[in-house]
């Protein structure tokens, strides 16, 4: 048995307190080395009443397996160690102290893994209603123009080429003639990027952080927009910018002309005085000169940020932040604004953008969930790509899913592309099918889906700008069969509970080409089949009785025996099956 591959950790994300109280405790060995682990658990103080329990095999990603089980403390104390079999009739305890060939109980106290008490203060939980959202991100100045009036100067025509300096005049007032489109879509939360006063068309370079962008509208455009969306059961969820300002920031306008004598000037990470762009006096993002960072150490930017967190759920009532570069923030700025939002609404959803493990701020006191860009590599491989087989496929989404808690998996805001990324299609080479399949498992994952503006009707673009095209809305110039999909795709997530469960159960096919996976929930079970691959694919599903009214929707050809699924796919299709409980 490989000992240096076990590995356990209370407080993180193997071992974690869940809302309804329980206690979830993952074990980590070297994959395929391990034969069963046992759990044996009490509380510490009446140690002579423990139990044990054979551990679930949860999951492997290949270079490691995963085992789970979910306990309660009556106590709400809980101390525990496991009992490791290897396949070789070895056997291993595995303590807080590292694996061990013998147990010493008269010294258990001090070897035994600890949950000393679950606060409810210290549980991680996510707003209830995120876990059945389907947002629709939305860039404002693409998506439509409304009002004329407001445009800015030198607009130009909606179907031009985007540059990192055109203006295409979208608004506010256009989002809000187009909510009809995203309810008949079944979208029920949207993202904006950030719609705050700036000279830019992306606008993360904030001038005023309490203002709308006149290009955009006004505050009144705005709440009237909120309110429609809520009207039509759609949450919005606003972008904010906390790591930088803008240069045009009036403090930091005031730090350039009065330098050490700004009262502002620690406010920002200034290297010297006269403060000087060229060559870079002070830090800003990406060494842009125009976007400098803010010090959120400092109490005055933490106090005016708490502001800014409070004033638009106050003021305007939206439902959440999404939050810019949150990873270069500091994590106790985090905690304060989480609960600055929690007190202004309770279920307000916070999400950061981070592109890679995101578990330092999922553990319940920063964020609810981050954007998923780890699930987006997994699915560009092998779904746009085509360059990863089912297996290896298999293993990376085990890998994203034990990253994190329960609950941060459930808010996790997962997305095929974004105003950050070439879109979907384009990476895919133009395939629909290969983005059907990829939607199809997006929207049957654990965590919220995302839709990029436009990838429902089959847009492209290459990496920013070109992804930031302006919307279509001649629907001559829509691919109508995609947009039927994803109706109903969307449609099958928010009538079918088993597609926004937690776990997927993976099912052998027989053929590395075919895909095919069981989605459970108590009342439920649906069996997703797909073949990502550009020819035919046979495959055999043994063990699963069906029926022909199990039958739920799909495009290739099937065979129901008395045990097994036999299928016959086209390239890029899929089949979904209702499976009785």
């Amino acid at each position: 048995m490989n000992q240096h591959a076990l590995l356990h950790e209370p407080k993180t994300q193997l071992g974690f307190a869940n809302p309804d109280g329980s206690i979830t405790l993952r074990m980590r060995t070297a994959s395929d080395d391990v034969k069963k682990i046992t759990l044996i658990y009490g509380d510490k103080y009446i140690w002579a009443d423990r139990v044990s329990i054979d551990m679930a095999f949860l999951c492997t990603d290949g270079t490691f397996d995963y085992y789970e089980a979910v306990v309660r403390a009556p106590f709400n104390r809980l101390a525990y160690y496991f009992e490791v079999f290897g396949k070789h009739h070895q056997k291993w305890f595995y303590t807080e102290w590292g694996p061990t060939e013998t147990i010493d109980e008269t010294e258990i106290d001090l070897m035994f893994f600890n949950f000393p008490y679950v606060n409810q203060e210290d549980i991680h939980i996510a707003p209830e209603w995120i876990e059945n959202a389907i947002f629709y991100q939305i860039f404002p100045e693409r998506f439509e123009n409304g009002d004329k009036k407001n445009d800015p100067k030198n607009v130009v025509p909606w179907d031009s080429q985007p540059t990192r300096e055109n203006f295409f005049g979208g608004d506010l007032l256009g989002i809000a003639s187009h909510v009809d489109h995203l309810a008949d879509l079944g979208i029920n939360a949207i993202y904006m990027t950030p719609i705050f006063e700036s000279p830019s068309n992306h606008k993360y370079n904030t001038t005023d952080y309490l203002k709308i962008d006149p290009e955009f509208g006004t505050l009144q455009d705005f709440k009237d927009l909120v309110k429609k969306c809520h009207d039509k059961g759609i949450k919005v969820v606003l972008d904010a910018v906390f790591n930088h300002s803008g240069f045009l920031f009036a403090e930091f306008q005031d730090v350039l002309k009065k330098g050490e004598k700004s009262i502002y000037k620690d406010w920002f990470h200034i290297h010297s005085y006269p403060v000087t762009t060229t060559p870079l006096g002070y830090e800003a993002f990406g060494f842009e000169a125009y976007m400098p960072k803010l010090n959120t150490g400092n109490a005055g930017v933490i106090e005016y940020l708490s502001k800014v967190a409070r004033f638009w759920i106050e003021e305007a009532d939206i439902d959440g932040w999404r939050l810019d570069v949150a990873n270069e923030v500091d994590h106790e700025f985090w905690r304060i604004f989480r609960k600055e939002v929690r007190k202004a609404k309770k279920d307000a959803y916070i999400v950061g953008e981070i592109w890679h493990n995101a578990k330092p701020w999922l553990l319940g006191d920063q964020f609810d969930g981050a954007m998923n860009y780890p699930f987006t590599r997994a699915c560009l491989n092998y779904f746009a790509y085509g360059n990863t087989d089912t297996e290896s496929f298999q293993k990376l989404i085990n890998a994203t899913y034990v990253r994190n808690t329960t609950e941060a998996n459930k808010a996790m805001l997962n997305i095929l592309d974004s105003h950050d990324t070439p879109r979907f299609l384009t990476r895919a080479g133009g395939n629909i099918g290969r983005l059907k399949l990829a939607a199809l498992f997006q929207m049957s994952f654990v965590g919220a889906p995302s839709v990029y503006y436009g990838t429902e009707i089959g847009m492209e673009g290459e990496q920013d700008p070109d992804c930031r095209r302006a919307m279509k809305w001649n629907k001559a110039e829509w691919n109508q069969d995609l947009y039927a999909f994803y109706k109903e795709m969307i449609n099958l997530r928010k009538t079918r509970n088993s597609m926004t469960s937690e776990k997927i159960e993976w099912v052998e096919t027989h053929n590395p080409h075919i895909l095919a996976y069981l989605k459970h929930s108590k009342l439920e079970s649906t069996l997703v089949v797909m073949n990502n691959c550009d020819k035919k694919a046979q495959g055999e599903i043994k063990h699963i009785v069906l029926n022909e009214s199990s039958f739920i929707t799909g495009n290739s050809k099937y065979k129901l025996n008395k045990n097994s699924v036999n299928v016959e796919m086209k390239a890029f299709e899929y089949l979904l099956f209702n499976v009785k409980k």
